[in-house]
């Protein structure tokens, strides 16, 4: 299964606008790539920004878990929030809850939650007897994270996991905030964190060029070390958020869904104008030139203009609070004249 197999390699008011410019490879840099060369896309603050003022939780309550269960949470003082994204955990943050917080997945990376105990000490599989030992009173998790037998012998002990519908799109964060907030006993924290969120993704949506040919951004999950090459297509997520900047996702107009092997032939047909990697994928082959021979990416306008943006890799696939910022900074790295 493609999301078991990149868990197990997977998984910041001025943001990067500019460009580094390198030297061209092949053709002549085509104008529509905006000939901009390596951009990064970094948000103008690393951390979350927790709701004011902060929610005191009502419970006990009962919701409906995503896997059919009805579950009833009496405690919100001890929070373990965890998937393969870092959404659940940004989310319970985002909400006013992080004092709450007892530990944290491998992609919940940001200063307020960075040095809280690691509960997945391999990849995005939980340590049951990690979480354990944290005695927490909630678990908020998704079918990005495993093992099923982990899960199991946690509820076994009596702690409640809630699940969330793990589907990564734009429309599914309002979704995924108001599921974290019921079960945490602060619904009407939901519609504020709701309503924020939204209207910073309205507003970054908005930053995007409405004129001229879309350019069509092929987003490649790379590791390396690990010899896992893929390129994203429908349903992906990376396709949401190149869709939200007013873009054309190549793996999508190529008619590839979820993730697929990279191929050479696949990659030069999609024609990608600009690429788009996770920060420590680049890191991971070396950088832009590491990345440039790997099939087919050289033969490409991006590959040519040397049109690569790289985005943090616990931002980028998130679709937690800070997803309308995410989207702005994109389409700046995108779109963002060179300095």
């Amino acid at each position: 299964m493609i999301r078991r197999t990149t868990a197990a390699v997977v998984l910041a008011a001025s943001l990067l606008t500019g460009c580094t410019s390198v030297s061209e490879v092949g053709a002549e840099p085509d104008a529509a790539s905006n000939s901009c060369g390596v951009a990064t896309a970094k948000l103008a603050g690393e951390d979350v920004t927790p709701l004011e003022p902060q929610p005191v939780p009502k419970l006990p309550v009962t919701v409906s878990s995503a896997d059919g269960r009805k579950v009833t949470v009496k405690s919100a003082d001890r929070i373990l929030a965890v998937n393969l994204y870092g959404s659940l955990g940004e989310l319970v943050f985002s909400l006013g809850l992080g004092s709450h917080v007892v530990g944290r997945d491998t992609s919940t990376t940001f200063p307020a939650a960075a040095k809280l105990p690691l509960v997945t000490p391999q990849g995005h599989d939980l340590s049951a007897e990690a979480v354990l030992k944290l005695d927490p009173t909630v678990i908020l998790a998704d079918d990005s994270i495993g093992p099923v037998t982990a899960l199991e012998q946690i509820r076994q002990a009596g702690i409640p996991i809630v699940m969330i519908d793990d589907q990564q799109t734009m429309a599914g964060v309002p979704k995924h905030i108001r599921a974290v907030a019921a079960a945490l006993g602060v619904p009407e924290a939901g519609e504020r964190l709701v309503s924020r969120v939204q209207s910073e993704i309205d507003a970054a949506r908005r930053t995007a060029p409405a004129d001229g040919r879309k350019l069509k951004i092929a987003f490649l999950y790379v590791r390396g070390t690990a010899g896992v090459f893929l390129i994203g297509g429908k349903g992906a997520g990376s396709d949401a958020m190149i869709e939200a900047i007013g873009a054309e996702d190549a793996g999508t107009a190529a008619g590839l869904t979820k993730f697929r092997p990279l191929t050479s032939e696949g990659l030069i047909n999609a024609a990608p104008d600009v690429i788009l990697v996770m920060t420590e994928g680049l890191h991971s082959v070396n950088g832009v030139e590491g990345l440039l021979k790997l099939p087919g990416v050289a033969q490409t306008p991006a590959g040519i203009n040397r049109r690569i943006v790289d985005m943090d890799d616990g931002v980028l696939l998130n679709f937690g609070g800070r997803t309308g910022k995410a989207v702005e900074a994109l389409a700046k790295a995108v779109y963002g004249p060179c300095s």
